[in-house]
């Protein structure tokens, strides 16, 4: 076996346990864990914030993309390392947001409601999904394994805005039928 595919193997499946790990979390956070009733009108902001997160990162994704379509790789990592940013701070305040507030209940009925429902479960499925791929595009990329950075990335960079895209249109339509 090559050696870099064997030094590759634990940092990536140290990455996919941590993943695991942060999704069984906010599973618990979101569907067990009652929020307390003492912080209910606290912070009511975050969830506007998660949606200008989302979309940071999402703008970022794609100025990410068009400087890698034109070679100009410092630009490209810069944005990229931004959508990152943007992606971590989202998660802090969804954490925040869920600790304190609880799942949001979407209020509209009929098709809307299946239409919100079809998008909420491909955002929640596509987002478990990428967080390892985010962690292991930045792992090759920041090791210097570009051949293996660019073969995950053109998968991990549309699932990445997907969730960051549909991630906005989550809180807009909660916040249309609230």
């Amino acid at each position: 076996m090559p050696a870099t595919q064997t030094t590759s193997r634990a940092p990536i499946a140290t990455i996919v346990g941590i993943s695991a790990v942060a999704t069984l979390f906010l599973l618990w956070l979101v569907y067990v864990h009652p929020p307390s009733q003492e912080f209910a009108t606290r912070l009511l902001f975050l969830p506007a914030l998660n949606a200008l997160f989302n979309a940071m990162s999402a703008t970022a994704l794609v100025i990410g993309f068009s400087y890698i379509r034109k070679r100009n790789i410092a630009a490209h990592r810069a944005s990229m390392i931004t959508a990152f940013v943007f992606s971590s701070l989202f998660l802090v305040c969804y954490i925040t947001n869920h600790a304190l507030h609880g799942e949001m209940r979407f209020a509209g009925h009929g098709p809307i409601r299946t239409a919100y429902l079809a998008l909420l479960i491909s955002h929640i499925l596509l987002s478990v999904i990428a967080l390892p791929m985010v962690l292991i595009t930045f792992f090759f990329s920041l090791t210097g394994r570009f051949p293996q950075h660019k073969k995950i990335a053109r998968f991990t960079y549309p699932i990445w805005l997907y969730v960051s895209v549909t991630g906005v249109i989550v809180y807009a339509m909660l916040a249309a039928w609230r």
